[in-house]
């Protein structure tokens, strides 16, 4: 049995259909609240819990699982630390508890690249990157992953860290979806920086590939990138609008002017209790250079990125059937 965490969630679309296709026995830990009727007709187990840093609601949903799928996480551009902390932090530490305590044989941490904050300034970024994170997001997942390794190093749990990319795909509806494929749809069409940085797209099922993949052929202590090939955002634009059928051009917004907006909008957002529209938090993503490399992963897990515009086509069929864009 595999217990997964963040089960409802953009990863978990994706990746408990993989698995129960491959007739692997799948228990999901998710909120009472949270809609669950597509794990119900897939036919897998429940276990709720309100808050993911319990201990012994982690307890009780490892007992009986030889695996550990660990992918709850909150990802926002815009947050305070200590909600980041209880779920990022204390939700890893209760299961890798848990696990430890019930003895499992695998426990696979979902990171994310991203953890290494302030990117190097030249050369591929690869698992040996020194991790400088500079906000909250960035720094709890970096501590959580941190400790999940200690687990394998004190405690002989066989942790393997997966570092995905910035998701996009069907179900995303934020961050990487928003940026290039739901604000260019809706007519909002700007670049930033000229469009020359360079992002680094993860295709969600390719980390759900990534995910069964190190379920078998990962090393325990081991990180590994899952991740698409890095483009430039002109490149990723012009794919999206193409396969899109809307037309490439952008209005190009100077750095200084983004941050600045950035900043109001993120110091307005105290008082209104509500996300920016451009939160502060989004500029390491946007205006540093993330040259990604997944050769690790390819060569000691078998991983193999689907081309960037095979998972466009299939993220638009997405929005055609969601009516988001129509024709």
């Amino acid at each position: 049995m595999i217990l997964v965490t963040g089960a409802t969630g953009f990863l978990g679309h994706h990746l408990i259909p993989q698995l129960r296709a491959a007739g692997q026995p799948v228990r999901a830990l998710v909120r009472p609240s949270s809609n669950t009727q597509f794990l119900q007709d897939l036919g897998v187990s429940l276990a709720y819990t309100d808050d993911i840093s319990d201990p012994a609601a982690a307890l009780a949903a490892c007992q009986g699982c030889d695996r550990v799928i660990h992918a709850a996480g909150q990802f926002r551009f815009w947050g305070d630390s200590p909600t980041f902390w209880r779920t990022n932090v204390g939700g890893t530490s209760a299961l890798l508890q848990a696990a430890t305590a019930v003895g499992v044989q695998r426990f696979i941490h979902i990171s994310t690249i991203v953890v290494v904050g302030t990117t190097p300034e030249r050369g591929l970024l690869d698992e040996t990157t020194r991790c400088y994170p500079q906000e909250p997001y960035q720094r709890t997942k970096y501590e959580a992953e941190q400790l999940a390794l200690s687990y394998h190093r004190e405690k002989g749990l066989p942790v393997i860290v997966l570092r995905p990319g910035a998701f996009y795909g069907p179900y995303g509806r934020y961050a990487f979806n928003r940026l290039f494929f739901e604000e260019p749809l809706r007519g909002w069409r700007i670049k930033v920086d000229g469009g020359k940085r360079i992002t680094f797209p993860a295709y969600v099922p390719d980390v759900a590939q990534g995910v069964t993949l190190a379920l078998t052929n990962g090393r325990p202590g081991e990180v590994y990138n899952i991740c698409s090939q890095s483009l430039d955002h002109n490149s990723v634009n012009s794919v999206v609008s193409d396969m899109a059928g809307i037309g490439r051009w952008r209005i190009n917004i100077p750095k200084f002017l983004v941050l600045a907006l950035a900043k109001s909008w993120t110091a307005v957002s105290r008082y209104t209790g509500r996300e920016p529209f451009y939160p502060i938090n989004m500029a390491p993503y946007v205006f540093q250079d993330w040259h990604v490399s997944t050769a690790k992963a390819e060569k000691e897990l078998g991983f193999r990125p689907t081309p960037f515009r095979k998972g466009v086509q299939e993220t638009l069929q997405w929005y055609r059937q969601t009516g988001i864009l129509k024709g």
